[in-house]
């Protein structure tokens, strides 16, 4: 299995180098030259097999060049013993035919830890292959949630160096707290005065500096990344949609017609890993895509014009506020028929113009596919208190979006087909926030705000939540976006 570019799908590499180097040297992203599909005798073998074998089987088919046994050393490296119970992505009945697929069982209590307790594990697999003893440098732009797992994940990884930029103001006071108190002697984090689309477009910049990227070569290093734009990222998200179907299956719930799923949605990584699972012989129908106020991607799925000149919002979900959804490119490739011309005509629009508009053919195929819609941070909170109230489940501020455009779905279409909703974060790691929600006055001191929520609620914080009560913060480093290229070889010692 080789990986193309979706800016020139004349450039062929191996899975580990696509991994390895995270993206292509042009600007585009990687994607497998064909996506392997799942029988019904490979569906029947995958429900009677743990979550591990599970992820070992689909992700075997992605990784060409890795043995079966360095497949099996990755996913028992990242799966065992790391997620409670076991169980990294159970399912929770909310009603009916409604599962609340919860991700937020790993170290950082939110859903990146699928991919990035596995990633550290598939990069330095990869790296041995194909980078030639060179130590990696990983860039991380975070809107909260994938900074902490990146630094959990990479901490202490020998042979790699991270790095992790998020917004100063763009982020919860826990996420900022796991991120600045974070461990390991091979970290490091930055915030940027800016918002997570600067942090992203900084990163991406740096990525495709020829002259940073010789500077590292002369000191023998390379980059790497740990955000979605990276195939390794985003292959371990396709195993629990993969997951979430067979545990359907085993719980005697056959959707003959299809079933739907919904997913809170920024940086569009999440929702597309749906899409491959759908393309892979996972029967998913229609894929429900929520944003909060930064809908932009609901404007896109409705007129076909992605634009983000727009007003900027801060959110108390803020790990979906992205206006630049980068995935969203991996996405466009695929359904235009892998047109590499289009695809890259499209992000120059994007990047010189702000904009751009798909045509007709490629609108019809996302109408096919995609519902989209929105819910306002009164609207996600007024989502949390009614699910509490009526099924006692307490669910965060990025789950409640992805139930109430749910319900607005259901409601406009009819459509009664069963649901597999992304729960992509503990309540906790937005406990003033969900507190607030319920009718309380959160307190100013963020731990007491959690023992508020558990007391209110009869619920026990994850212990991860609970341990960083106390911890030292490490970082306090601040950058404009302008200057990120010079904090990255400040702290390589490269001048």
């Amino acid at each position: 299995m080789n990986y193309i570019s979706t800016r020139d799908n004349s450039i062929k590499v191996s899975a580990a180098s696509a991994i390895a180097t995270g993206i292509s040297a042009e600007g585009g992203l990687f994607v497998p030259e064909s996506v392997p599909t799942l029988t019904k005798e490979d569906f029947a073998a995958l429900c009677k097999m743990d979550y591990p074998a599970r992820a070992s089987f689909v992700l075997g088919k992605f990784l060409g060049d890795f043995t079966a046994k360095e497949v099996e050393y990755c996913t028992n490296g990242a799966y065992v013993g790391t997620f409670d119970n076991n169980n990294p992505a159970p399912l929770y009945n909310l009603y009916g035919d409604v599962q609340i697929l919860e991700l937020w069982h790993g170290p950082t209590c939110a859903f990146k830890d699928l991919a990035l307790q596995i990633l550290p594990f598939l990069l330095t697999t990869s790296a041995s292959k194909v980078s030639g003893g060179k130590k990696t440098v990983i860039l991380v732009a975070t809107s909260g949630d994938t900074g902490k797992a990146a630094l959990e994940g990479f901490k202490d990884v020998e042979g790699t160096e991270i790095m992790v930029f998020y917004p100063s103001d763009g982020v919860s006071p826990m996420q900022k707290l796991q991120m600045d108190t974070q461990e390991g002697k091979n970290v490091y984090v930055y915030a940027i005065k800016g918002n997570f689309d600067d942090a992203q477009s900084g990163v991406k910049r740096i990525f495709t500096d020829p002259e940073i990227s010789n500077k590292l070569k002369e000191n023998n290093m390379l980059f790497s990344s740990a955000n979605s734009i990276n195939w390794g990222r985003l292959a371990p998200q396709i195993v629990y949609y993969v997951s979430s179907y067979c545990d359907l299956l085993n719980a005697g719930k056959n959707p003959e017609n299809g079933f739907n799923v919904a997913v809170p949605t920024g940086n569009f990584g999440n929702i597309l890993a749906a899409y491959y699972a759908k393309l892979m012989g996972v029967p998913v129908a229609k894929l429900i895509c929520a944003s909060n106020a930064n809908k932009v991607l609901t404007d896109f799925l409705e007129t076909g014009v992605y634009d983000r000149n727009r007003s900027f919002y801060t959110t108390i979900s803020p790990s979906m506020d992205i206006l630049i959804s980068s995935n969203l490119e991996r996405m466009l490739f695929e359904i235009s028929g892998r047109d590499d011309k289009k695809t890259s005509e499209w992000q120059k629009a994007l990047k010189e113009e702000g904009k751009y508009q798909v045509d007709a053919d490629v609108k019809a195929k996302l109408d096919d596919l995609f519902f989209g819609g929105f819910c306002d941070d009164e609207k996600t909170k007024k989502t949390i208190k009614e699910v509490y109230d009526k099924y006692g489940y307490l669910c965060d501020t990025h789950t409640a979006v992805a139930i109430a455009v749910y319900e607005d779905y259901k409601a406009k279409t009819g459509d009664e087909r069963p649901v597999v909703i992304a729960s992509t974060a503990s309540p906790y790691k937005f406990a003033a926030s969900v507190l607030e929600a319920l009718g309380e006055t959160a307190s100013n001191d963020e731990f007491e705000t959690v023992e508020q929520l558990s007391t209110l609620t009869k619920t026990t914080p994850p212990a991860p939540i609970k341990a960083l009560r106390g911890k030292k913060v490490r970082f306090n480093n601040i950058c404009e976006p302008e200057t990120m290229d010079n904090a990255v070889l400040g702290y390589l010692n490269i001048k």
